[in-house]
């Protein structure tokens, strides 16, 4: 079997997984989940790429020659270091991929006014990697940053569509704006944020009539895009497959999905329903 594997630190590339399998559900997948030490965002580049490594080779070993990391995180502390220095040695022929690049490719070309928001972790943030990557590719794009601490716990327990997280959404959201009232296209760059969608939307569509009207510039309020990532990522892997022809021979397609977990698979299986609205079979697993 060659599947493909997906990585998290938590639950939150449940929804990266969800994309691709909508787009791509002929495949075989194996989703793993660093659950018992989750979260990542806190935590120094050393620990996350030390936590990520130790999961891209348990997803070799359990027969995956492409792993996705469904992590901004990861995404950001680990991957290139992973990509440069261990796979020439460990697996030259398997390959590692993350998430910030392929949003970054499309969302210069969704923003008119070249300014661009990112929400996510403290550790995502403070990589600047969203930043490095939008400005190499569109040097005429402005972007800024902002961490949102209480959004993952919000989505982890359940309460991301309770009142008590208007408060959290809206104080992140004014934060960023607050950065640069220009930002017309906003990023979601941690993948537990689309669940707060309906409430991002509608905090958003509140602030900007509001800057609106004290700038009193322009026919109506202004639209800002907010982009979840699970379906540019789905369509980037889809393009990737086809530009490399020799991995996706290597993978087969029997339209499965495994789940593995390093904290308890009872949870893990409550917490998977907020994210894929599905009953899911869960093993747990150890790394090391």
């Amino acid at each position: 079997m060659g599947y493909i594997g997906v990585f998290d630190s938590g639950y939150g590339g449940l929804t990266i997984l969800d994309g691709i399998r909508q787009r791509m559900p002929e495949y075989d997948y194996i989703y793993l989940g660093d659950n018992a030490r989750a979260p990542y965002g806190t935590r120094s580049f050393d620990v996350v790429y030390e936590f990520t490594l130790q999961a891209v080779k348990k997803l070799f070993e359990m027969g995956c020659p492409l792993v996705i990391l469904g992590c901004n995180t990861a995404s950001a502390k680990a991957l290139r270091s992973i990509q440069q220095k261990d796979l020439p040695t460990i697996a030259p022929d398997h390959r590692v991929l993350g998430v910030i690049r392929p949003t970054a490719e499309v969302v210069g070309q969704l923003s008119h006014t070249k300014h661009i928001g990112i929400l996510a972790t403290e550790g995502t943030i403070k990589s600047q990697s969203y930043n490095l990557e939008i400005e190499k590719l569109y040097p005429d794009c402005t972007v800024v940053g902002q961490a949102c601490p209480m959004w993952v716990p919000l989505v982890e327990n359940n309460e991301f569509d309770k009142p008590g997280a208007d408060y959290f959404v809206r104080d992140s959201l004014q934060k960023l704006l607050t950065q640069d009232p220009l930002i017309d296209t906003i990023i979601l760059g941690c993948t537990h944020f689309p669940l707060l969608l309906d409430k991002i939307n509608q905090q958003l569509s509140q602030l900007s009539t509001l800057n609106w009207l004290r700038r009193a510039k322009g026919s109506q309020p202004p639209t800002i895009n907010v982009i979840p990532q699970g379906q540019y990522i789905a369509t980037s892997l889809e393009d990737y497959l086809h530009r490399h022809p020799e991995m996706a021979s290597r993978l087969t397609r029997g339209g499965t999905c495994q789940y593995l977990t390093t904290e308890s698979s009872t949870k893990f299986r409550e917490s998977a329903s907020l994210f894929l609205h599905e009953e899911v079979n869960v093993q747990h697993i150890t790394l090391n």
